[in-house]
């Protein structure tokens, strides 16, 4: 089991995931990024929302589909980061922001992957 694993919708915010993975690599956490749109895939982010990790970090833009997807499959906790695709990133930001009760995303600030890691160690534990 990984402690955290990284969805990123597109291959495009992989800039987003370098910036979390230079905070995991500093501690002695396991993780492991995988590729996978709510949209073009739902069926591959279905499967990853079943894995054991313990906290899953979604990064997305537009729509930002992924973090609730996510979530919407798994009783683990879920960090969703916005990236700033179009719109300066507020549109992810409110749709990863404002989900439905009983379907939880934690939200970090836009493009901040380094948050969405630090968050990740807390939530393991993991004092910095």
């Amino acid at each position: 089991m990984e402690d955290i694993l990284i969805v990123v919708g597109s291959t495009s915010d992989m800039p987003i995931v370098e910036k979390a993975e230079r905070v995991l690599k500093a501690h002695d956490v396991t993780y492991r990024v995988e590729v996978a749109s709510a949209h073009r895939d739902p069926a591959r982010v279905q499967e990853l929302a079943g894995q054991d990790a313990k906290v899953f970090i979604a990064i997305a833009g537009l729509s930002a589909a992924l973090p609730g997807v996510l979530a919407s499959h798994t009783k683990r906790p879920v960090i969703g980061v916005p990236v700033a695709a179009a719109l300066g990133g507020l549109d992810a930001l409110l749709s990863i922001a404002q989900m439905p009760k009983g379907v939880p995303v934690a939200c970090v600030g836009i493009n901040n992957g380094d948050n969405a890691a630090h968050l990740a160690l807390r939530m393991l534990g993991i004092r910095e």
